[in-house]
């Protein structure tokens, strides 16, 4: 196994040209050459119905969600990029959250989230950035064991922030996503040594 920092980087949208999507991708870049060793999903790849203890009890995670798990179990951190629905979390967002929280046999509580570290960064039209969608996912991410760093990044009217080439038309904006990966994979490098 690698001594370099595990780090899972995603977007809480599905949206094909989701201006999260751009965003996390330029954090986890700047991670990557920080020496962590990322890994991308989309939330698009695993689909799961709604959390639903009748449905756990029956017929246990659905495949999705328990895979989703498995590679989250595997990370020491996650670099999330969130939109704001409605002045909050994505439902993708938080029922990914859900399920992957679920206790499995033989394992701690909380084994996917416990221990690990995140960074928080958010896209949205709106002229807050998404921050009010980081303030409620900063409370349900710390309250399951996962030490959110205090530095984050919110851009609003994010359909005019972005170049052609996915990078932020401001140099300022740009080089603080990026500091917030490297930021991410330095501290988890502290922690694994």
């Amino acid at each position: 196994m690698s001594d370099r920092p595990r780090i899972l980087a995603f977007a809480g949208s599905t949206r094909q040209d989701s201006y999260n999507k751009r965003l996390v991708e330029l954090a986890a870049r700047a991670a990557g050459e920080a020496g962590a060793e990322v890994t991308r999903i989309d939330l698009r790849d695993f689909p799961m119905p709604l959390f639903d203890e009748d449905l756990e009890r029956d017929s246990g995670p659905p495949e999705h969600a328990a895979r989703l798990k498995a590679l989250m179990k595997r990370q020491d951190g996650f670099l999330i990029a969130s939109p704001e629905y409605n002045s909050s979390v994505t439902a993708v967002l938080k029922n990914a959250i859900d399920w992957t929280s679920r206790p499995g046999p033989d394992e701690p509580p909380l084994a996917a989230f416990q221990g690990k570290a995140a960074v928080l960064l958010s896209a949205s039209p709106g002229a807050l950035g998404g921050l009010r969608g980081l303030v409620h996912l900063r409370a349900i991410l710390g309250n399951i064991g996962v030490l959110v760093m205090p530095d984050q990044i919110t851009l609003p009217r994010a359909f005019e922030v972005f170049n052609e080439d996915g990078s932020l038309r401001n140099a300022a904006h740009q080089a603080s996503v990026e500091a917030l990966g490297r930021s991410l994979a330095g501290l988890l490098a502290k922690i694994k040594a």
